[in-house]
């Protein structure tokens, strides 16, 4: 990717109907040399292109924000944002990004939890004024860098299962919104609407109306004191299921018909990350090292007796100090694919995936069975979208972020041409211009450059 405004800032191969997915991954694994295997990924936008298709289907009356901060590669937000989608930034690295794609500063919102001052001056010098609070704490902190702010009340939300319970919640209680509102109301700062906190493992509809049900509590409160709300951001929670999808969408209409009618004005908006890009994104990595150990062993330095069962233990190129940081957030990696047709029939073994620091806390996958595999062979981990992508946790980590290789279909790029779907308001100082020409490997491709 490039950084001068007058070169493409990325490029996008145009596939034809007859190559799969597993041939853009051979395409790319057969240019690595033998001294350079790099880890990459690969992105389809025609999936992103098709999830939001979808979510327009299902959910045509909430408005989707996508959480920036669940995959903040410049192509995914350029589409999202010439498909109409607002965004939603933690940071100040979040809103320089999206600003930075000529995104209105009206279809942004600053979510950051714990704000620093000089980011909400930032925002405050750039027009954003819509922003998250949950404390009284940060409303000082807004009242004072960001007067003109519009805030969304965070509403603590009940756990969907036991083991959620125990985790961080974020956001105040209802009890707690009371004095909130007062004292936005002291210090002169707006607030337009309610926003809930949801976890993308949330399968309980109950949470969801529970949810509706306490900001209309706030609603009222809010309006006892002459606040005009007219924002329900029914928060995250999108994981991309079909049946979770349908899930939330009867329950969150059903509500929201009985507390929000249309005659009140309300405007609905929710904010979905892995929804949009986790299935568009595979990343494919290989074995630099590896190491047989007794299975269930204390002491896995201990190489198994000929009675006991042994385990495989594999090092990779990329770990959960890399692309796979969502591990630390107790996000399940699932097992990967072997890149090796040789071995369909192989026996399988137990087997472990470890990141390359050598690190205890570097373990990618805990288990799974694979053949055996050599140093130099290529592991693919599919739905990888949601991963931290060009985001290492450490700035020891002396590699670079695993390069992005965008692709689509030409199905699904002249669809978008055909019907409309491109939201032609949203990005006017950019555009796609498509660049043709022949390859050995895939047909006719082309680069479609992004011109500022």
């Amino acid at each position: 990717m490039k950084g001068i405004a007058d070169e493409p800032q990325y490029s996008v191969g145009l596939l034809d109907g007859g190559t799969a997915l597993c041939d853009v991954i051979d395409n790319y694994i057969d240019e690595q040399t033998v001294s350079e295997k790099n880890a990459f990924f690969v992105a389809d936008l025609g999936a992103v292109m098709r999830q939001h298709v979808r979510w327009r289907t299902r959910m045509p009356l909430i408005r989707p924000y996508y959480a920036v901060r669940c995959n903040s590669s410049p192509a995914v937000i350029e589409l999202l944002a010439s498909l109409g989608s607002g965004f939603t930034c933690s940071n100040k690295s979040d809103l320089e990004l999206v600003l930075g794609h000529g995104v209105s500063p009206e279809d942004i919102i600053y979510s950051g939890v714990c704000k620093q001052v000089s980011h909400i001056k930032y925002a405050a010098t750039n027009g954003i004024d819509l922003l998250v609070c949950d404390n009284e704490a940060e409303l000082r902190k807004i009242s004072r860098c960001h007067p003109g702010a519009k805030l969304l009340l965070q509403v603590s939300t009940e756990a969907s299962n036991p083991e959620e319970g125990t985790s961080v919640t974020f956001g105040c209680s209802l009890k707690d919104s009371r004095c909130l509102l007062q004292r936005a109301k002291e210090l002169g700062v707006q607030v337009v609407g309610v926003r809930s906190n949801i976890s993308s493992s949330c399968e309980d509809d109950q949470v969801y109306l529970h949810a509706i049900s306490d900001a209309r509590c706030i609603y009222d409160l809010g309006a006892e004191m002459g606040f005009n709300m007219n924002i329900l951001d029914i928060g995250g929670g999108f994981n991309g299921a079909e049946a979770q999808l349908d899930l939330i969408h009867s329950a969150v209409m059903s509500v929201v018909d009985l507390y929000f009618p249309s005659s009140s004005g309300v405007s609905l908006i929710a904010e979905p990350g892995s929804f949009f890009v986790s299935s568009a994104f595979t990343l494919a990595v290989s074995v630099i090292s590896k190491k047989v150990v007794a299975r269930d062993a204390k002491d896995q330095e201990r190489e198994p007796s000929p009675d006991e069962e042994p385990e495989i233990q594999y090092f990779l190129n990329e770990g959960v100090y890399g692309s796979f940081s969502s591990k630390l957030s107790e996000t399940p990696i699932g097992a990967p694919s072997v890149h090796k047709k040789s071995l369909v029939d192989a026996p399988l073994f137990s087997s472990s995936l470890w990141g390359p620091s050598g690190d205890d806390l570097d373990q990618v996958v805990e288990h799974c069975l694979l053949p055996e595999l050599h140093i130099g062979d290529w592991l693919v981990f599919k739905h990888a979208g949601a991963f931290s992508l060009g985001q290492p946790l450490l700035a020891s980590t002396d590699s670079p972020p695993p390069p992005i290789f965008y692709f689509i279909f030409s199905r699904d790029w002249f669809e978008m041409q055909d019907t409309g779907v491109m939201h032609d308001t949203t990005l006017k100082n950019l555009s796609l211009v498509p660049y043709f020409f022949n390859s050995s490997q895939t047909g006719h491709s082309f680069i479609c450059e992004a011109i500022g």
